[in-house]
C-alpha cells in the first residue's frame, strides 16, 4: 500500500475503526476528513426529523418540505462521507510533495509546482465542504417550526455539527492557501469561505433562537 493510501471509503468503518484511525500517527484522516463526517451526521439527523415527522397529522401542511428534507438529507450525508475520503486523499499527495527533494534549484523548483498544485486541491476540497454545510445549516433551518416538535433539538444539533464543521473544513482552507502559487486564487477562495462561515453563522443563529422559541412556522410557500 502506498504511504498514507486509504485502504477503504470511511464509510466502510466501523465509527471505532474511523476513531482508531483518525488517532492514529498517520497524516490521514486529519481535521479535514473529521468536519466532513461531523457534517455527514448533522445530515442524517437532518434526514430523521424528516422522517419522524412524514405521516404526521399535525404536521400535514409540511409534508412537501419532509420528502425534500428527507432527500436533502440523505445526499449530503453521503456528500460528505465522500469529501472525507477526497480530503484525505488530497492531503496524502500534499504530504508526499512536501518529501521531495530540494538540494538543487532544479528539484526545488519542481518541488514548489508540485506543492503549489497539491495545496491547490487541498484548499479545493474542504471549501465544498464549507460549501455543503451551508446547505446543510439552511435545511435544518427550514424544519424549525415545521417539523416534529419532539425532535427540535436534534436539528439543534444538526446545525452545531455543521457549523464546527464548516469552521474545521475551513480551516484546512486556509491553512493550505499559503503553499498555492497563485494570489488571484487564493484571495478569492479566502473571500469566498470567509462569506460562506458569515451565512452559516447567521442560519445558525436564527435556529438556535427557533428551536428555544418552539414557534410553529407556515408552511414554505410553493
Amino acid at each position: 500500500m502506498a504511504p498514507f493510501e486509504t485502504a477503504r471509503s470511511f464509510r466502510d468503518l466501523t465509527l471505532g475503526g474511523f476513531v482508531d484511525r483518525l488517532a492514529s500517527s498517520e497524516p490521514v484522516p486529519g481535521g479535514g476528513s473529521a468536519s466532513a463526517v461531523g457534517a455527514a451526521l448533522g445530515a442524517a439527523l437532518v434526514t430523521m426529523v424528516a422522517s419522524l415527522s412524514e405521516g404526521r397529522p399535525k404536521y400535514a401542511p409540511h409534508a412537501d418540505l419532509h420528502a425534500r428534507s428527507r432527500e436533502t438529507g440523505e445526499r449530503l450525508a453521503k456528500q460528505f462521507l465522500d469529501l472525507a475520503d477526497d480530503d484525505a486523499g488530497a492531503y496524502a499527495v500534499f504530504a508526499e510533495a512536501m518529501k521531495m527533494p530540494r538540494a538543487t534549484e532544479e528539484e526545488q523548483a519542481a518541488r514548489k509546482t508540485t506543492l503549489s498544485s497539491a495545496a491547490r486541491v487541498a484548499s479545493e476540497i474542504p471549501l465544498r465542504t464549507v460549501e455543503a454545510c451551508l446547505e446543510l445549516v439552511a435545511a435544518a433551518e427550514s424544519l424549525v417550526g415545521r417539523s416534529n416538535l419532539n425532535a427540535s433539538s436534534d436539528l439543534d444539533v444538526a446545525v452545531l455539527l455543521g457549523e464546527a464543521a464548516a469552521r474545521g473544513a475551513a480551516a484546512n482552507v486556509l491553512i493550505n492557501l499559503p503553499s498555492v502559487d497563485d494570489e488571484s486564487f487564493s484571495g478569492e477562495a479566502t473571500a469566498k469561505v470567509m462569506a460562506l462561515l458569515d451565512s452559516i453563522q447567521e442560519i445558525a443563529d436564527t435556529v438556535h433562537r427557533d428551536v428555544r422559541s418552539s414557534e410553529p412556522r407556515d408552511p414554505i410557500p410553493a
